[in-house]
Parts: C-alpha cells; sequence; structure tokens
C-alpha cells in the first residue's frame, strides 16, 4: 500500500508560529522545575554554595541536570507540586529517620554535611519548616526503569520473632548462623578477564590475584588456584565470596552444603525449630529469637554466601508462577502482572509462603541438618529448601528499637524502606506512590531508604518496613502494590554520568556502554567497575 505525502504551505503567520514553538520547546527543556510555592517559614534558606563547586567529569549535578541514566534507571527532574500527595504529608513523622540517616550521611562529602548541618536548625515538630528544608535544599526525581516506565513493585517486610533456645535439642535444632570466619573475599573488579584458572594469595581474609604466574606456579606455598569460570562476578558490592579446599579457592557452600555438612567455622548464635521461619527470616534480614526464659535475642543481616537469591516459586492453577520475575545475570526482580492489583487480601495458599512480595513454595517436610560437635537430631536431609543463598547473623546490642537496617541505622516503621541501591542510594529521602494493602486507599509518603535485601532488586522497587508483631506481619504479607518513587537528592550533588542520546537505552535495545551501574557509588553497598 503507498502512501501520499502532501508538502506543508508556510504561511508567514505559520512560520512565525512554528518558530515561537520551537524556542519554547528548547526553553522547556533547559529550564530548571517551577520554584517552590511553600511560604517562608525561616526554616532554611536555599542553598547554592555545593552547586557552586564544579562536578567531576562526565557527572550530572543534582538540581542541573533534567534528565540523567544508569544502567538500571533514569531519572527525570519534577516540580515537588507534581509528586502527588507531596503537600499532604506529615513530614514530623519522617524527620527522625532522616536525622538517624545523617549520622552516616556527614561523612559521604561536603554536600552531605552542610545539608545534614542545616537539618539541625530545623523545628522537628513543625511540618511546614520540614517541608521547606527539603523544597529549598533539594531537587525532585522521579525513578523510571530502564524501559522508561514509571511504575515499579512496592512489598512489605517486618521484623519476624520466632521460639528459640540458646542449646541444642529437639525441637530446637535449626542453627542461626553468624558469619563464618572461614570467608574470603575477592574484588571482582580487580580479577583478571575470562574464565580461566588464575593463581593468588589470601592476605588476611582477602583474596589477590597473582599476575604474571603459569599454573605450573600454583603449586608454590601459598598460592591457591581460583578457577574464574566458577564465580559470579556481578554481584551489587563487586565481592566474591569465597573459600579453601586445599590448593583451591572455591565458591562460598551453597545452603545445601551448608545444611549437610555444617558450618564448622562459624560461630552458632540459637537454634530454631523451624527451618522454613528460620528461611523467612533470612529474607527478611532480621529477627527476634524468643527464648523460654522470655529473653529476646535479637539478630541483624551479617553476610550472605555469595550465591544467587534463587527461591522456589509457588505455581498458580495455571501453572505459571504466582510471583511474576525478571531474571537479570544473577539477579531476580518481582514484577507486576495484571492480577497484582486486585490480590489486597494477603491470604497464603496452603504450602506456600508470602514473604517479600514473592509466593514460595512451602517444603513438604524438614529433616535434620549437620550442627557441627552435635549429634543429629534424625536423619540428616536438610531443610528441603532449595534456593542455594543463605543469610549469617550478628546478634544486635539492643533488643529496643527498630532493628538496624543494612546502612547501619535502625529502622522506623512507617517511614524506613529497602531498596535496590544500585538506583536509590542508602540513606537517601525517597518518595513512595502507591496504596495501602487491603483498603487500597492511596499511601503517598516521604520515606528513608535504609535497607536492602537480596529479593529487592529493580529500578523502581521498594519495600516498606512495617515494624514487628503479628499486625506488621499481616500487612507485610499483604503488602504488594503498584507504586512509583521520586529520589530527593541534594542540590550540587554529583551523581550518575549525564545520558547522551545514544546511551540511553531504548525498549529492547542494549544499555549504554558508558553509564554507571550505581547513581552514587559507595563502597561496600553498590560500586562501579
Amino acid at each position: 500500500m503507498h502512501t501520499t505525502s502532501q508538502s506543508t504551505r508556510f504561511t508567514p503567520a505559520l512560520l512565525r508560529w512554528a518558530v515561537a514553538a520551537a524556542v519554547a520547546s528548547l526553553a522547556g527543556c533547559a529550564a530548571p522545575p517551577p520554584a517552590s510555592t511553600t511560604p517562608d517559614t525561616g526554616a532554611t534558606a536555599p542553598d547554592t554554595s555545593a552547586a557552586s563547586r564544579p562536578p567531576p567529569t562526565g557527572a550530572s549535578v543534582a538540581g542541573q541536570a533534567r534528565t540523567f541514566s544508569t544502567q538500571l534507571a533514569t531519572y527525570t527532574s519534577v516540580s515537588f507540586d507534581a509528586v502527588p500527595g507531596w503537600s499532604r504529608d506529615d513530614f514530623s513523622e519522617s524527620w527522625p529517620a532522616f536525622l538517624g540517616s545523617c549520622k552516616v550521611l556527614t561523612a559521604r562529602g561536603a554536600e552531605w554535611k552542610e545539608v545534614c548541618d542545616r537539618a539541625q536548625k530545623v523545628d522537628g515538630k513543625n511540618n511546614t519548616a520540614i517541608r521547606g528544608f527539603f523544597e529549598n535544599g533539594f531537587s525532585a526525581y522521579q525513578i523510571r526503569d530502564d524501559d522508561r516506565r514509571p511504575d515499579g513493585v512496592v512489598t512489605g517486610y517486618f521484623e519476624p520473632e520466632i521460639a528459640g533456645s540458646r542449646q541444642y535439642a529437639a525441637p530446637f535444632i535449626y542453627p542461626v548462623y553468624g558469619q563464618p570466619d572461614d570467608m574470603l573475599f575477592a574484588d571482582a573488579r580487580k580479577l583478571p578477564a575470562g574464565n580461566g584458572t588464575v593463581a593468588a594469595r589470601v592476605e588476611g581474609r582477602n583474596v589477590v590475584v597473582q599476575t604474571g604466574l603459569s599454573t605450573r606456579d600454583m603449586g608454590a606455598p601459598g598460592l591457591y588456584a581460583l578457577d574464574l569460570s566458577g564465580i559470579s562476578r556481578d554481584t551489587i558490592d563487586r565481592k566474591v565470596r569465597l573459600r579453601v579446599e586445599g590448593k583451591q579457592l572455591l565458591p562460598y557452600y551453597t545452603r545445601e552444603e551448608i545444611e549437610t555438612k555444617g558450618a564448622p567455622n562459624a560461630k552458632v548464635l540459637a537454634f530454631v525449630s523451624s527451618a522454613t521461619a528460620l528461611y523467612e527470616m533470612q529474607i527478611q534480614g532480621s529477627g527476634r529469637i524468643k527464648l523460654a526464659s522470655g529473653e529476646i535475642i535479637r539478630v541483624a543481616y551479617a553476610e550472605q554466601n555469595g550465591q544467587p537469591f534463587r527461591p522456589t516459586l509457588a505455581q498458580a492453577a495455571n501453572g505459571k508462577p504466582r510471583s511474576a520475575v525478571k531474571v537479570r545475570g544473577s539477579s531476580i526482580e518481582l514484577q507486576l502482572d495484571d492480577g497484582d492489583d486486585d490480590d489486597d487480601t494477603g491470604a497464603v495458599a496452603p504450602g506456600t509462603i508470602r514473604t517479600r512480595g514473592f509466593t514460595l513454595v512451602r517444603p513438604a517436610s524438614s529433616g535434620a541438618v549437620v550442627v557441627p560437635g552435635r549429634h543429629a537430631a534424625g536423619a540428616v536431609s536438610g531443610s528441603g529448601i532449595k534456593d542455594p543463598s543463605y543469610v549469617f547473623f550478628k546478634e544486635a546490642a539492643s533488643p529496643v528499637g527498630g532493628p538496624v537496617g543494612a546502612f547501619g541505622v535502625p529502622l522506623s516503621a512507617g517511614r524506613s524502606i529497602a531498596v535496590d541501591p544500585r538506583s536509590t542510594p542508602l540513606g537517601y529521602p525517597v518518595f513512595v506512590s502507591t496504596r495501602t494493602p487491603g483498603s487500597g486507599a492511596p499511601m503517598q509518603r516521604l520515606t528513608i531508604a535504609q535497607d536492602t535485601g537480596g529479593a529487592i532488586r529493580g529500578a523502581v522497587r521498594a519495600d516498606y518496613f512495617f515494624g514487628n508483631g503479628q499486625q506488621a506481619a499481616t500487612n507485610a504479607r499483604r503488602m504488594k502494590e503498584r507504586g512509583q518513587l521520586w529520589i530527593l537528592l541534594p542540590r550540587g550533588l554529583a551523581v550518575a554520568q549525564a545520558a547522551a542520546s545514544s546511551a540511553i537505552r531504548t525498549r529492547g535495545g542494549p544499555v549504554g556502554a558508558n553509564l554507571p551501574q550505581c547513581l552514587v557509588p559507595t563502597e561496600g553497598v553498590c560500586v562501579d567497575d
């Protein structure tokens, strides 16, 4: 089929209109967001000192750049008035969590030190003053995924409490391990390319590859063979978890190996009676273990075995997984499907576990596991959980207040969220717009990104901390909603490399090789190659 094009007749009036439209369009692309309409409360004045500093080469500057991208996300500047629910939030509820973040952020550069110094002068009970503080010192950027979609997944989590004992005796036969002393770390950024075998030394707990050596040298004292084909390099923190076996460096033990061989180099913090409850606590990242005496042992995330999070997803009647997911490298990202918006009951089907938005298969039965130094209470068959990942804990100092998240500060129920630190740096304010589980009422509030999780992957992804107790558990298990996120960046902060049109990923196209993985790199949390 052929189409015939008509040439446009340009009259003087039409030419004047076209020029005016082009100028207006260019102005719209270059202009900053509209100024805040918040009344002047005298709390804070707009900060210009940080914005005047020259940014690092290739970086974008918050408050100046309209749009920039990372490998995972695109960020678009918007006015605060355009953020749904912004003017109605009670910012005093999020203020203690933000001040908690400041205790860590002040060491992250001059921009954050200036911001947090100004925060100390704000009346924490004055909602208008707090709102003005954010509007005068920050710029709001909506987060979109690498296909430019604004909608993502908002789930919930909580701090579980399970029965346990300090002593190994039935029914308390499943160990809660601390971080193993034999776990070693290699920096994936310093490993040679390819899948060959290289020589390496162990220096403390670090593995250092030795260049210029051949395989004949690997028998020398202090040298080990590291097979690069068996390791995963795409961890967010770029750490590879390893162990020594003979003259080899191998990936750290899987869940099955830990359960059937034991972890002799890991301290046992406590024993619990349910392998499934322990697994959920590992997915949640923290928990309380209640002893018969009433004493509470509080545990927090310490380390992970380096294996990918691969839960066994429950199947629906049509044979499809109840939880839609996308696998990206070693990460698994929870997706929304058409039925998610109607799933507000939080009902858990028989034989399943619902945690952090995932509906997982509950093991039909769990057998005994090996505990070094103890005689197994029954046949050793393992927990029946097929996920190779395994979380190690540390005992928390205080049983009161919120659990300590990955950012190193106590979490605040209702105002702390877990995020993917590649797209949302820890400690930063994030405005979340989603729905309340059960009622479907709008849930629009300022939260602080203070935690992470192996199950929390994706650009527009937030996991809302509900606290502890039965109601928190019910709400968290029920929560899986469509949502949108806006990150607040201090004006003048240097962030990801500015996106050129040729580097932005289009739907179905490749990601630009020059785009960074992290919006704000932080050693030990999210780093770029």
